[in-house]
């Protein structure tokens, strides 16, 4: 945990290449455009007095991401002083993931790996949509994601963003439609 926090401000006084608001447009289905819509009325009004932990509990669409870090033990972490951008995966992408996926990352003689997958979906910096750019941007993992902007949108290692500015008192949370795996995990 201690190389953890370490790589995090490492990482924090790098400069960050991000992306610019989207929304769910066309990608999205109907599934998921309704939690979205209760999302973001649940992180919205308490988004400014909850941690990242918090705001995503609120939600109630991110169960699996919030048992996850459970199991990986960085609720500490992520209730921390920041500032995170979260790129969090709903439950429908963590169900998206083959069978037996999730169940199996949440044993214990798993946590090394389901740490490096969910710190893959961790920038240390507050980063909001109007401040993004195309490019790579150093992740908590020490690892890079690529971000990049289309006309669809703006993607992160191929996985859409689906709401961008999920305000939390130490971070901010963009909503993503897959769960983004490191090449070594």
């Amino acid at each position: 945990m201690k190389t953890k926090i370490l790589t995090l401000a490492a990482l924090a006084s790098l400069p960050f290449a991000a992306f610019a608001g989207s929304s769910c447009g066309s990608s999205c289905g109907s599934y998921e455009k309704a939690s979205m819509a209760t999302y973001q009325k649940a992180s919205y009004n308490a988004a400014a007095q909850a941690d990242i932990v918090d705001t995503a509990v609120a939600a109630g669409s991110f169960n699996t991401l919030v048992a996850a870090v459970q199991a990986a033990g960085l609720v500490d972490t992520l209730k921390g002083d920041g500032p995170f951008t979260v790129f969090a995966p709903t439950d429908a992408a963590f169900a998206a993931l083959p069978a037996g996926t999730v169940e199996s990352l949440l044993l214990p003689e798993n946590k090394d790996q389901l740490i490096a997958i969910l710190t893959y979906h961790v920038v240390p910096a507050k980063v909001l949509a109007k401040d993004v750019t195309a490019g790579e941007a150093p992740t908590v993992n020490g690892k890079t994601v690529t971000i990049a902007i289309t006309d669809g949108g703006v993607t992160v290692e191929g996985a859409n963003v689906i709401q961008t500015d999920v305000l939390a008192s130490n971070g901010v949370i963009h909503v993503i439609d897959q769960v983004i795996i490191p090449g070594d995990a």
